[in-house]
């Protein structure tokens, strides 16, 4: 914090400037000499002195805003900085809206598992699949088990071949501890 001549204290960064509101600069928040400005419309007005970009911002009761800071000069445009604000803020909630956020799923298979419980697993799998989900298939080896790992390597080779039309394998299987694990993704 610092003291003005006013007397009031306002906050600044490293460099002695003011700290920055989030955003971009408008108006009298710009600190450049002369800017590249365009007009309401989209026409370009050129490089023009900042008081007078400021004025004809004023005279169409709009605002500057400064659009790229870290040209030189800086591009500016006049435009409704509340709608500006609105249409980025919505923009942004498309973005959040169309993302999918991937969980990934997990099927706990044995190393003797029957064929009509695996045909049940396999199902399951195909729907997670289907729904853009990864799916974590875990291998349990118990007690004596550990002495026969090729029975757990043939059913996950077993798997990675009933659903190669369906998903890639991200991780290939591999042995943590007493489980064998393989990660399958969607094409």
């Amino acid at each position: 914090m610092k003291l003005n001549n006013n007397g009031d204290f306002h906050i600044v960064g490293l460099n002695n400037t003011p700290q920055s509101q989030d955003g971009p600069r408008i108006n009298d928040l710009i600190r450049a000499d002369s800017v590249r400005c365009i007009g309401a419309d989209g026409e370009q007005l050129g490089v023009i002195p900042i008081n007078e970009a400021l004025k004809i911002a004023e005279n169409l009761s709009l605002d500057l805003v400064e659009i790229q800071p870290n040209v030189d000069p800086p591009v500016c445009k006049i435009l409704d900085y509340g709608k500006f604000k609105y249409e980025a803020q919505k923009r942004k909630n498309e973005a959040r809206k169309k993302q999918k956020i991937i969980d990934v799923k997990e099927i706990k298979l044995r190393p003797n598992i029957d064929n009509n419980d695996f045909i049940i697993k396999m199902k399951q799998v195909k729907k997670f699949i289907e729904n853009g989900d990864k799916v974590k298939i875990t291998l349990r080896f118990r007690g004596r088990e550990m002495a026969h790992q090729t029975l757990g390597a043939t059913v996950l080779d077993r798997v990675k071949d009933d659903t190669e039309e369906l998903c890639k394998v991200e991780t290939l299987p591999k042995l943590e501890g007493r489980q064998m694990v393989m990660i399958l993704a969607p094409k």
